[in-house]
């Protein structure tokens, strides 16, 4: 190896972080600190894991909100920047809200092929808005719209659960009661993912604020 070689140096990724970076990684904390609370809640029963699982989420959405603000107070942004979004994204508006669902009680097999849709569409969501941005911008290097409802609607479903959790309306009391459909079983509840999912992966242009 030649000596003029660069070695690596110790923590470089980390050096090349903006400051809105660190609030994007705070969504992704919170994301997976609600996956952790849910599964407390499976294990122990306990009720209040899952306000903590839907509080996290909330959580999360306020990083989101503020990572972009000091992106553009800053007047920074990256690449990296943008990669880091969509994957804290995934699994702070699209992993925990299935998740959460499966926890009180969408545990059904047509709940999970649902829930798993909800995931792929914001995926999708998400990969589609990244390799469009640009043309979306119009050159101006500013996006004035998103194709599709943002994957951080998702807190609405989020919401909706907390309150079903409030009333006691989970498990087997979840708010539409369960149908069998073809073997499996359905919680029409969790069709409201589908609609969510649906949304998301639509035409449908949402003006960016």
């Amino acid at each position: 190896m030649s000596q003029s070689a660069k070695k690596p140096k110790p923590f470089s990724m980390i050096r090349e972080f903006h400051l809105a970076d660190w609030f994007t990684l705070g969504n992704a904390i919170c994301g997976v600190g609600a996956l952790f609370a849910t599964i407390t809640y499976i294990q122990v029963q306990d009720i209040t894991h899952i306000y903590y699982a839907c509080a996290l989420v909330l959580a999360a959405l306020v990083f989101d909100v503020f990572d972009g603000r000091v992106a553009r107070w800053r007047q920074q942004s990256s690449l990296l920047g943008r990669e880091l979004d969509s994957l804290a994204d995934v699994i702070s508006f699209g992993v925990a809200p299935a998740v959460i669902a499966y926890g009180v009680g969408m545990q059904g097999l047509w709940d999970r092929i649902v829930l798993g849709f909800f995931v792929a569409c914001g995926v999708s969501r998400l990969a589609r808005f990244n390799v469009t941005a640009e043309a979306l911008s119009g050159g101006s290097g500013k996006v004035t719209y998103f194709e599709g409802t943002p994957i951080p609607t998702s807190i609405v479903l989020v919401a909706l659960l907390c309150v079903a959790a409030a009333m006691g309306a989970i498990g087997p009391e979840l708010w539409g009661g369960s149908l069998r459909v073809l073997g499996g079983t359905l919680h029409p509840l969790v069709l409201l993912y589908a609609l969510s999912g649906s949304l998301m992966i639509s035409r449908i242009r949402i003006p960016k604020l």
